[in-house]
């Protein structure tokens, strides 16, 4: 691999919060991260393992009717986004998508393909699906942001776990 992509097999829920977590702990501020994948493959799974991991201990849920869910932390601030009800891309410019974009936040986007033409690069991809039981999971970095979140994610001793492809 090039450390421009991976892919990793995870064989369920936890392991999916886990490689959130992972990700979470290699945080650079400012990173934007598209979640791609069909209903239940693991999105708001992974997203909700970023959030704990960073020490939020109250629910972490779809935001699917209010779009956006921010999470405050001292040194940044998480915001989850899932544009499933998204009825046109240009909504986004009503709800100020421009003003989530701060040097010390990160942005988590739930079907990221629903804000096309109105969303901001992604530094990182990352594609779920099913495979068997478990979920195959393919991690695009589209800058150097996200080349270095992929780096450290697959040199993390905790990542033993993973069955990559």
């Amino acid at each position: 691999m090039s450390g421009r992509e991976l892919a990793l097999e995870i064989p369920d829920e936890g392991k999916m919060m886990a490689l959130g977590g992972e990700f979470a702990r290699a945080l650079v501020p400012g990173v934007i991260i598209y979640l791609n994948g069909d209903l239940g493959m693991g999105k708001t799974t992974f997203a909700r393992g970023f959030i704990r991991a960073l020490g939020h201990s109250g629910a972490v849920k779809s935001p699917t009717f209010t779009l956006v869910e921010p999470y405050e932390f001292p040194e940044v601030t998480v915001y989850h986004f899932d544009l499933y009800r998204l009825g046109d891309p240009e909504e986004l410019e009503y709800i100020g998508m421009r003003d989530y974009l701060e040097r010390r936040s990160v942005c988590l986007i739930e079907w990221s393909e629903r804000g096309t033409g109105f969303l901001p690069p992604a530094d990182l991809v990352i594609n779920i699906e099913r495979k068997g039981q478990g979920r195959m999971v393919k991690l695009l970095a589209l800058s150097a942001l996200g080349k270095g979140l992929i780096e450290s994610v697959s040199e993390s001793p905790s990542q033993l776990f993973m069955h990559r492809e």
